[in-house]
């Protein structure tokens, strides 16, 4: 399933976030890449572990545990401390596929990376090319939000993004574990809880149909998940 969540940072917060980190220091986007990936990568990210990405993190972490609508999609076990990338003059990053346990350099933090996402920065507008291109049995799907919004997709899908040929695309993207590992659960529960909340709001929480359906999703919960 793949899912776009908007407004997740505040037009305000973006701004907040440019301030920190456009003067910051970049470096080669290989610092955090695996094997496959180095072959594909040419892009920059912000230092990991550096002051600035720390505190830029906490924003996005702090904005993440305010969207109702992540929450409800990613069912977030554990999240990866965000990163932040840049594209500019033709970088790009060809077809990979994400490592499937990540692992923090000097903690003995590690997690399943379930979940990829990229939360995008940069208006669309200010930046050709650069599209996030997921593929999956359908086909391809591309990907250019505005900034702020999300995009939540499968860690285990063949993805890339396009070169960008004017201007910058920045961008923060992490992974995370999430408490119901099956993706089909994941998605049914997803569902079930949208259902809910359209529901809730038309009839009121107090409904006999919300009330079943409320306890029919907590006990899926139960049945699907680890915490």
């Amino acid at each position: 399933m793949m899912l776009r969540i908007e407004k997740v940072l505040s037009a305000e917060k973006v701004r907040e976030l440019h301030t920190l980190i456009d003067d910051a220091e970049w470096v080669d986007g290989n610092e955090t890449s695996g094997h496959q990936s180095r072959t594909a990568k040419r892009n920059r990210q912000l230092r990991q572990g550096s002051e600035t990405a720390q505190k830029a993190g906490r924003i996005v972490l702090e904005a993440l545990g305010h969207a109702p609508e992540f929450v409800a999609g990613a069912l977030p076990l554990k999240v990866f401390p965000p990163l932040f990338n840049r594209y500019e003059g033709g970088e790009a990053f060809g077809d990979h596929v994400d490592n499937s346990i990540r692992r923090l350099d000097g903690t003995d933090f590690r997690m399943r990376s379930d979940l990829s996402a990229t939360l995008f920065l940069s208006e669309p507008d200010s930046y050709k090319g650069g599209e996030l291109v997921v593929k999956d049995l359908f086909g391809e799907h591309r990907v250019k939000l505005p900034a702020g919004d999300l995009v939540l997709y499968p860690a285990s899908s063949v993805h890339r993004v396009m070169p960008v040929t004017s201007g910058a695309r920045t961008a923060s993207f992490f992974w995370l574990q999430s408490m119901v590992r099956d993706p089909l659960r994941r998605e049914q529960l997803y569902r079930l809880d949208r259902t809910v909340r359209v529901l809730s709001a038309d009839r009121g929480p107090q409904d006999d149909a919300v009330l079943e359906l409320t306890n029919l999703y907590h006990n899926l919960m139960r049945a699907w998940a680890d915490s």
